[in-house]
């Protein structure tokens, strides 16, 4: 790992630890993936994580079936709602956060299904193990751990969701390849990300916390595409979501997005042996 790779997971980590501890992102001129300026209420009741949510593809039943704080505003879709889970299945979601997805997926995938959640925040492990009780959710449990360096098992996963987190990662390809790894043959990727559709703004590209904003580090659909093969991944769609430009135009206080930036519904497939 190079030293710019670990400025970067600590940027994110700490952004990420302020998101869980204080429910926004320490006042910084860059949302925590569309969690709202410092003065949002990202408590997942009312106020800007609920309308984010729901402008993003949750609908009213999701939000209330939730209970805590698990809703942090911090997503730019709806994985689940991608996913087609089905009853008995193992899901894994790349960086988890407060778990809202998580307990969503668990609704689909019954008691005699799994889901894991890993986050490399501890602060955000702790909230969603917090939240996990609140909602007794008894087939979810929350590991430690880097998207990178998936603390999971190989072949041993059915679907896997994240919800506006691998932009964030310094190595794609590595995210990629972990995922290729730990799903079972046949398993399937269903992920929201944003993508990047044209040039950013000038400075975007290299500020620290439009990276940990979730703007500057999206890549094209062409690039996630070339990725997803290398992997190993096949069937790939990158589906833009134009309805998403309101919400992701919002995500920096300082800098006019300009639409450069959709979120995208990433699916692939790993073929069947």
């Amino acid at each position: 790992m190079t030293n710019d790779e670990r400025a970067v997971r600590r940027l994110v980590r700490d952004r990420y630890a302020d998101a869980a501890s204080d429910g926004c992102c320490g006042g910084a001129e860059t949302s925590c993936c569309g969690g709202g300026d410092s003065g949002s209420d990202a408590s997942g009741t009312d106020g800007d994580a609920d309308r984010i949510a729901r402008e993003i593809g949750y609908d009213d039943e999701s939000l209330e079936t939730v209970e805590g704080e698990a809703n942090l505003g911090l997503g730019c879709g709806n994985p689940t709602a991608i996913a087609d889970l089905e009853p008995g299945e193992t899901v894994l979601d790349l960086g988890s956060g407060g778990g809202f997805d998580c307990f969503l997926a668990a609704r689909e995938v019954g008691p005699e299904g799994r889901v894991i959640g890993v986050d490399m925040t501890p602060e955000m492990i702790e909230k969603a193990r917090a939240n996990a009780g609140e909602n007794d959710a008894g087939n979810v449990s929350f590991r430690l751990g880097e998207i990178e360096h998936l603390p999971v098992a190989d072949t041993t996963v059915d679907v896997i969701i994240s919800n506006c987190v691998v932009n964030l990662s310094p190595a794609k390809d590595q995210v990629f390849e972990e995922a290729y790894r730990v799903l079972r043959p046949g398993g399937r990727l269903a992920i929201t990300d944003p993508v990047r559709i044209d040039s950013l703004p000038d400075g975007v590209r290299g500020d620290p916390g439009s990276l940990a904003g979730c703007i500057s580090g999206a890549e094209s659909p062409e690039t996630i595409t070339t990725l997803l093969e290398a992997a190993g991944f096949v069937d790939i769609s990158v589906e833009l979501d134009p309805d998403s430009r309101e919400v992701i135009d919002e995500w920096h206080d300082e800098y006019d997005l300009g639409g450069s930036l959709l979120s995208a519904r990433i699916e692939a497939e790993k073929p069947a042996e």
